[in-house]
């Protein structure tokens, strides 16, 4: 057993200093009228020094002809004290440029980029530098979707900066592909502190991407070295490269919620990094994707995230995949990796029936696995027949396919385990031209062996000491939002805007209107949305949009939505769902309360349904009370993991008080694939519900729910199923079904222990069978059924 400790580094600071060959001239500018007269006449070795002060709602264009070793320098009188705030930007293009110093905070921006290494589509930064600055919760106007580093041109240098609270759409720092201009451009990113960034709750919360699916076929060749990650939990991929050769390498990832990601593009190196999860949940290692990448002495403690975020995730691919989809896994080499106390390895992660391709002429050799709990610690996915397993070790409880059991022996260095010589095991290896010729320190292998370690090192890796940010150290304050009460009005986009801005715990009042969607709306936080209950708050798509919505809301791991009173109606919308749940494999908990709230008009039949849970996800509590779900394809879909031995999609679903009208197919879909349905595992509770019209077919099945240990249905009707043999099929002893009413609704079924108690086959009798309210003369009265009132509750 080894104690592995986790704590965040205290990181050195350094001091930057600029050398010139020539004479050099430093010229002070007070406000931007100043520079703009000084940066138009700059030449090669000229200073313009900014002075201390807030610069507010400036464009800064920085721009002219420097030379190798004589460059045009633009820098703070004091660095960290020249903020740059409001509405501004600055713009950086020319030979050899240096920009030094400056501290962008307290932003109101329209423009789409901070910082951007270009004057326009035409006119591009080559041999220029942003360093020592830093970039801290620079707001954007509403609607934007801006970066705070765009690098454009060659040879450019983001350095030495702290980038910090990102929280609008938009990926932190992109380097751009587009033309000619930008192909194999050498940029260097390091020595960077990527701070904290919350989850946006959709794509475009990278921290890094390097090119674009439509340009990751073109050769980068960018360097990310030395930078640290450290709470950046934009979205599952940290970093995204996304062209070609490319090199990440000496890299800290600290408590960072995703992975480092080779998304598109082929030949990355990624070497000599270091990630620790630091007790955080979803913390993850590299995700693996498309050809001829080298991934060898990267260092993994205390992962948590498993699925996509798992420790190494090798995917699956598309047959003849488009650009933009999962190009087949193929001649890959994996070496010389260590996993400590992490998440699984996975190898054909992602397999549906559209990424069927496993993957092909990969090589996994001289890994080591230590794990102390009773993890899975590999997982296979698909087929492994074309993976090269070779001199792999574990040492764990649970033995695994292609590794070795060995014991380990491990010494503490500095808190960090490394393996002793007194391993043995660790010399027997397996060598190819592409074998590390130093170790995870750079130190040289004189004896080969298998892990990221030299046996019995006596240094850290370089990532456990970098001196990322700028030499001085911003005071950076997170502003604080409180939660409160705040009123919408109706329109569009209103609602998705005041979600967005609103604080955890925050409380939406909705007034009567159509609040209606241009894109959708991501619940990353706590959110009460309350529509108006003596009106009519409707929630819809825009009619015609271009790029139809595939659902409303999405729910992000850990957080609880309570929804009442509103209205959602997909009509003249290609919308799939309402409501889903986080993306796939995000296994968060999450929970959704619905209160007096109308479902209609869900038709879209390709997968469609009111309520979707995605593979690998699980609902806390999902509950629908006084609601009403009408005319739509299905009702709430939890059976995508039903391959899976064991899983299913909510701990427990809550119907009560509501109606499924006019359903095509179920009204609940709820399903776990398990040997006996007495295991724990699932809870469906539905009381005073009204099923009517639903899944009108011979095999058809109100409540499918298949292996889900509880399932209690009390005071509930089935009506108008005419061609249904049965509305549900109930096994195990923790199922029941009591004071029931079925009308021309097939026969109800239980097995293997269920209970049925005192259920009615006779016609409800309805006085208003659209608003389902019985007649004097009804048997779902109490009155007349001597037990307790059936359907809808009175209020």
């Amino acid at each position: 057993m080894i104690n592995i400790r986790f704590y965040t580094l205290v990181l050195p600071l350094f001091l930057l200093l600029f050398t010139h060959n020539g004479i050099s001239q430093e010229k002070i500018a007070s406000s931007i009228d100043e520079y703009n007269k000084l940066i138009k006449a700059a030449k090669p070795g000229d200073i313009i020094t900014l002075k201390n002060g807030v610069w507010k709602d400036v464009k800064i264009n920085a721009y002219g002809k420097g030379e190798e070793g004589n460059p045009i320098v633009v820098k703070a009188e004091t660095a960290g004290q020249v903020i740059i705030s409001g509405n501004s930007t600055l713009n950086i293009y020319g030979e050899h440029i240096i920009v030094s110093g400056l501290w962008f905070k307290d932003g109101d921006s329209k423009y789409k980029s901070v910082v951007q290494f270009r004057k326009d589509s035409k006119t591009f930064a080559n041999h220029c530098r942003f360093t020592n600055s830093t970039i801290s919760y620079y707001k954007v106007a509403d609607g934007i979707k801006d970066h705070w580093v765009d690098i454009w041109g060659k040879n450019n240098r983001v350095d030495h900066n702290n980038f910090t609270g990102k929280t609008s759409p938009g990926t932190t720092l992109v380097v751009w592909l587009k033309g000619d201009e930008h192909i194999e451009n050498n940029h260097r990113i390091d020595n960077n502190l990527f701070g904290t960034r919350p989850e946006l709750g959709t794509n475009g919360g990278e921290t890094i991407r390097i090119g674009t699916s439509a340009n990751s076929m073109k050769s980068s060749k960018t360097l990310v070295e030395r930078n640290v990650f450290a709470n950046c939990d934009g979205e599952i991929e940290i970093i995204s490269n996304k062209s070609g050769d490319n090199i990440f390498r000496d890299n800290l990832f600290v408590g960072s919620q995703g992975c480092l990601t080779l998304r598109h593009g082929n030949n990355a190196l990624v070497e000599r990094n270091v990630f620790l999860g630091n007790g955080v949940s979803k913390t993850g290692g590299i995700r693996v994707i498309n050809a001829g990448h080298i991934i060898r002495n990267n260092l993994m403690v205390g992962l948590l995230g498993d699925g996509y975020r798992g420790a190494i995730v090798v995917m699956n691919g598309v047959p003849n995949s488009p650009l933009n989809r999962y190009h087949q896994v193929k001649n890959v080499d994996i070496q010389n990796n260590t996993i400590i106390n992490s998440g699984p390895i996975s190898f054909g992660e992602g397999k549906d029936d559209e990424k069927s391709l496993a993957p092909e002429n990969v090589n996994f050799a001289n890994n080591i696995v230590y794990n102390a709990t009773a993890n899975q610690n590999v997982l296979f996915v698909d087929e492994t027949a074309k993976i090269n397993f070779s001199s792999n070790y574990i040492d764990a409880s649970t033995p695994a396919k292609g590794f070795t059991t060995t014991k380990l022996n491990w010494k503490q260095l500095k808190g960090f385990p490394i393996p002793t010589n007194q391993n043995s095991d660790l010399l027997q290896v397996s060598k190819n031209a592409k074998s590390p010729k130093n170790d995870i320190t750079k130190t040289v292998r004189q004896t080969f062996n298998a892990g990221a370690f030299n046996l019995n090192a006596n240094k850290l890796p370089k990532a456990l000491s970098l001196r990322a940010g700028p030499g001085w150290k911003p005071n950076i304050v997170a502003p604080i939002l409180k939660p409160k009460d705040i009123t919408v009005n109706p329109g569009v986009e209103t609602l998705r805007k005041a979600v967005s801005n609103a604080a955890s715990g925050s409380k939406l009042i909705l007034k009567t209107g159509e609040y209606i969607l241009e894109k959708k709306i991501t619940i990353t936080k706590n959110i009460t949305i309350i529509g108006d209950k003596d009106g009519a708050s409707i929630i819809s798509v825009k009619k015609d949009i271009e790029k139809p919505l595939t659902y409303f809301f999405r729910m992000a791991e850990g957080t609880k939505m309570l929804l009442s009173n509103v209205i959602i109606d997909a009509e003249d919308s290609d919308a799939k769902y309402a409501i889903v749940s986080p993306d796939k494999q995000e296994s968060g908990l999450y929970d959704v309360f619905v209160d007096n709230v109308t479902f209609v008009n869900f038709k879209n039949t390709n997968g469609g349904s009111i309520f979707k849970a995605y593979n690998g996800t699980k609902a806390d509590t999902l509950s629908f009370i006084n609601s009403r779900f009408q005319d739509s394809y299905r009702g709430l879909n939890l059976s995508y993991d039903k391959d899976i031995m064991g899983f299913y999609n909510a701990n427990t679903i809550i119907l009560e008080n509501s109606v499924f009208k006019n359903i095509d197919e179920s009204a609940v879909n709820y399903i776990r694939t398990t040997p006996t349905v007495n295991l724990p595992g699932g809870k469906l509770v539905v009381k005073n519900c009204v099923f009517s019209n639903v899944h009108n077919q011979e095999k058809g099945k109100v409540l499918k729910v298949n292996g889900i240990q509880a399932v209690e249905i009390s005071n509930t009707v089935f009506d108008d199923s005419y061609k249904i043999k049965s509305p549900v099929d109930l096994k195990g002893n923790y199922s029941f079904i009591k004071n029931c009413l079925i009308n021309r609704s097939g026969f109800v079924k239980v097995s293997q222990g269920a209970v049925k108690e005192n259920v009615l086959y006779k016609n409800p009798k309805w006085e208003d069978d659209e608003l389902f309210t019985p007649s004097e003369k009804s048997p779902l009265l109490k009155a007349k059924n001597k037990v307790a009132r059936i359907g809808l509750k009175q209020y």
